[in-house]
């Protein structure tokens, strides 16, 4: 699991499951207790767990199931594990990535599981505006229009 890269962004570890959870709020499968807020959220992903046998034209087949890309790269300068690789996959759409997140994480993909994670520190100051400006325009959408 020790490999020769650098960096390790504590956000990007893959933590422990819950064991603890009552059995009627348990759902089908087991999952990490995690809340991320706007701005944890991003359209850029962190995908983890990808094998290093060439396979970037196979992850990016796959990730446009899920919506447009606007780049996918491998990222060299994380801690990975032995014989893994990190790619760095940017949605055009932040809702793209919430849904490629959400059905991608602990994958089997060419036999390794994959842990996808979000990356808001990859984002510009442009990008950030806009997410917080989007997601605006959501909440007042969804507001009641017979406010008082």
């Amino acid at each position: 699991m020790e490999t020769t890269d650098t960096k390790e962004i504590k956000h990007h570890k893959q933590q422990e499951y819950c064991l603890t959870r009552p059995t009627y709020r348990q759902g089908k499968r087991l999952t990490a207790v995690k809340v991320y807020t706007i701005i944890n959220e991003s359209q850029h992903l962190y995908i983890y767990g990808v094998p290093k046998i060439n396979l970037r034209k196979e992850l990016k087949h796959m990730c446009t199931k899920y919506g447009d890309l606007s780049t996918i790269n491998a990222v060299v300068d994380v801690k990975t594990e032995l014989f893994t690789e990190c790619f760095h996959v940017n949605f055009k759409r932040i809702q793209s990535a919430r849904i490629a997140k959400r059905l991608l994480d602990t994958k089997s993909f060419y036999g390794g599981v994959l842990h996808v994670c979000y990356a808001p520190e990859c984002e510009s100051i442009v990008e950030t505006k806009s997410k917080l400006a989007q997601r605006k325009k959501d909440v007042l959408f969804r507001l009641p229009k017979n406010r008082a």
